[in-house]
């Protein structure tokens, strides 16, 4: 199948390109970046040398594709999504324009009007743990937000099993989730050593949240996020209230029954040695979520963790995993890679 990518040039651009070279079932056709058009690939992602030999071109040179992934900066694909369709029979969409299902919902947390708002009913939201059968069926799907991946899938077990009176989640994250333009916050003497509470309120990525945990009724989720000084991944830690005590095995429970045939998800609740619970560290290159919890003997009260890394599972692996869903491919094609340790 030939695949073109629409935004190579930013780091979940590059992720996707390395992610598909290892893909057996697709060729890589074009990739696209403006202000590199006419660059080898290799000059941006130089840990693709030897591997690739192609060069950017510009967006307008687009061809037609057998599924194009849009990884473009937020606001670029639902300008031009009747271009891009034009170009595609299949579209994966790595951005947040297509995510929420509400146009409405965009001028809250995107300070902006949707001017394709009915595209928004055509893509799925792309988690396979979440949508499968629907994104199978489907020719669009988004992806999804990295925060959200690692909360959502860390919280469904238990808000599908209806015992949820509120969450409290805050989320760690590297350097890589603000992008590869430069700015003051990234600047390294402003970013070395932080630890910075950059969104205690209003991250965007609540939106995703509250609106995929609905599917299980409505319980209250409070959201924050801090940068700390590493490159890739996300620690997500939640606070979940419950409405009753829940003890050891019924947590354990839930998260087998729920994630027991997901190839991507693994549980990790070990009684000792120093990961013992999920580490985003061990996680880079891979597109596995490790899940863990410990149970608050006093309290109402379960501390659940996961951790991703936010370019794999958090964005480029997972898009190629709804991609593998979509085209009925094995959901595991191109996406073995394990992580190292130690790194």
């Amino acid at each position: 199948m030939r695949v073109s990518i629409a935004g190579g040039s930013g780091y979940a651009g590059g992720e996707l390109i390395r992610l598909l070279l290892g893909h057996p079932e697709v060729e890589i056709g074009q990739v696209t970046a403006e202000s590199a058009a006419g660059h080898f690939i290799h000059s941006v992602h130089p840990n693709l040398r030897g591997r690739i030999n192609q060069k950017f071109v510009p967006i307008s040179e687009l061809e037609p594709c057998d599924l194009l992934f849009l990884a473009l900066p937020h606001g670029m694909s639902m300008d031009r999504i009747d271009e891009f369709a034009k170009l595609a029979p299949r579209l994966i969409d790595l951005s947040a324009d297509f995510r929420l299902r509400r146009a409405a919902e965009y001028p809250r947390w995107y300070e902006r009007e949707h001017p394709s708002p009915a595209w928004l009913e055509r893509f799925v939201y792309g988690i396979p743990e979440l949508h499968r059968q629907e994104i199978s069926r489907s020719n669009y799907a988004t992806g999804a937000g990295c925060n959200a991946t690692a909360t959502i899938l860390g919280l469904k077990p238990l808000f599908q099993a209806g015992v949820v009176e509120r969450a409290v989640v805050e989320v760690k994250v590297g350097s890589s989730e603000g992008g590869n333009s430069p700015s003051l916050a990234s600047h390294h003497p402003e970013r070395s050593g932080s630890l910075r509470s950059f969104a205690p309120v209003g991250h965007r990525h609540q939106a995703e949240m509250e609106q995929e945990l609905a599917f299980f009724g409505k319980p209250e989720i409070y959201f924050s996020a801090t940068a700390v000084e590493m490159v890739r991944g996300i620690l997500m830690t939640a606070h979940v209230f419950t409405k009753e005590k829940l003890e050891e095995r019924d947590v354990w429970k839930l998260y087998r029954e729920a994630y027991a045939d997901e190839p991507f998800i693994r549980l990790v609740h070990e009684r000792r040695g120093i990961y013992r619970h999920p580490e985003p560290k061990i996680l880079a290159g891979s597109n596995y979520c490790d899940i863990g919890f410990e149970v608050d003997e006093t309290a109402k009260r379960v501390v659940i963790l996961s951790a991703i890394d936010n370019l794999v599972k958090g964005a480029s692996g997972n898009a190629v995993q709804a991609m593998n869903v979509m085209c009925g491919f094995p959901e595991t094609a191109g996406l073995e890679f394990t992580g190292l340790h130690p790194i």
